[in-house]
């Protein structure tokens, strides 16, 4: 017979997004990467059904009891949440936990510390249930984009969820199911420089934007031309699907596709012999012209701070996750600390990262 642990620590990756930002919701492949700031929860078994949540990062305490229906009490509630899903796929709770909830992932900043908390709750609730296991990482990923995404009804993909739990650099396929792969390029990735512009972002306003107006626009188009897919139509054929939009609708169309076939330039680059850094840089420019031209979702600071990593000798870099705001990231396998400097003299915060694994348990470290 299985027994819970009675202590335990769980932590999990954020990540960035290579290539593929604003694709997964349309089901278009992206390639992600988990990089090394994490997200740890480390707790102790209670003997009632308390649940007692410290979070010293941002000066917050959540408590909560397990008896009974679990009612939101705020617009996302993931620590209630994710108990719920659990619920439902065949897990109880008949104790509670003490826990300490610490990161060191930059807070709405495009580096997915809000779904990295939940995979590791989501692991710890697994693990510490009354049915205690140590599940697949794609287990932690679809409980947790439930907890996350369809319980509050967000309008974001499935990408930081696979991300971050299965870590390392994944190339995620949704269309017609999904896939995952890993990547492992040889030689391996060197240091990524992760800028924080500590821009504020507006995640579900540019989601809203950027997601509806594409999914109306191909809704227009396919009832006109039944043919018509996202997944299969040539860059190259796009002018004569597009005769009834206007120049702002076409651009943010031909955005799309322009990144879904960067994207597939990636993975070739990806899956070759003898990987070519420089190629890859080359192509993180070409998608944050991308997204700064066509999905306008980068900012003027962001795009000094990438200029200024470039001329300090990055290879390429992109905006990261939805825009508006947050963070970027620039390729920088030569001289990272350098790179580092230019991002806070042009006014962000940098981090120097590496390629990490997904969640896991850690060695025990209870902080009081």
């Amino acid at each position: 017979m299985t027994h819970s642990p009675e202590t335990l620590r769980v932590s999990t990756p954020g990540r960035v997004c290579l290539f593929g930002e604003h694709q997964d919701y349309l089901l278009l492949p992206v390639i992600p990467c988990a990089i090394s700031r994490r997200i740890s929860i480390a707790g102790t078994r209670r003997h009632d059904a308390q649940v007692h949540l410290a979070l010293p990062d941002i000066n917050s305490k959540i408590s909560f009891s397990l008896t009974g229906t679990l009612g939101y009490r705020e617009e996302r509630d993931y620590f209630r949440s994710a108990v719920n899903v659990l619920r439902r796929n065949g897990f109880s709770f008949s104790t509670g936990f003490d826990a300490v909830v610490r990161g060191e992932i930059p807070i709405n900043s495009g580096t997915s510390s809000s779904t990295a908390l939940v995979v590791t709750w989501v692991n710890f609730l697994a693990q510490m249930s009354d049915q205690p296991r140590v599940l697949p990482p794609e287990e932690y990923a679809r409980y947790a984009h439930a907890a996350e995404v369809l319980e509050f009804h967000e309008p974001g993909g499935m990408m930081d969820h696979y991300s971050t739990a299965c870590g390392g650099v994944i190339f995620l396929r949704f269309h017609p199911a999904l896939r995952i792969e890993k990547l492992n390029p040889n030689p391996p990735l060197q240091s990524i420089v992760l800028g924080d512009s500590n821009e504020p972002k507006d995640t579900k306003g540019i989601l809203n934007r950027v997601k509806n107006g594409v999914l109306n626009m191909t809704q227009k188009i396919a009832a006109r031309y039944p043919e018509f897919s996202l997944h299969t139509v040539a860059l190259s054929d796009l002018d004569h699907y597009t005769g009834g939009l206007d120049a702002g609708q076409r651009s943010l169309l031909w955005g799309t596709l322009r990144n879904r076939d960067i994207t597939a330039e990636a993975l070739a680059l990806f899956r070759q012999r003898n990987f070519d850094h420089r190629q890859l840089g080359t192509l993180l420019n070409a998608c944050q012209a991308v997204l700064r031209e066509h999905l306008k979702i980068s900012t003027p600071k962001i795009d000094r701070m990438i200029d200024a990593a470039l001329r300090a000798g990055a290879y390429g870099g992109k905006i990261n996750g939805s825009g508006g705001g947050g963070c970027m990231f620039v390729y920088a396998p030569e001289n990272p600390e350098a790179v580092a400097h230019a991002i806070e003299r042009a006014g962000g915060k940098a981090y120097i990262v590496q390629v990490d694994h997904g969640t896991r348990n850690e060695a025990i470290e209870i902080d009081s």
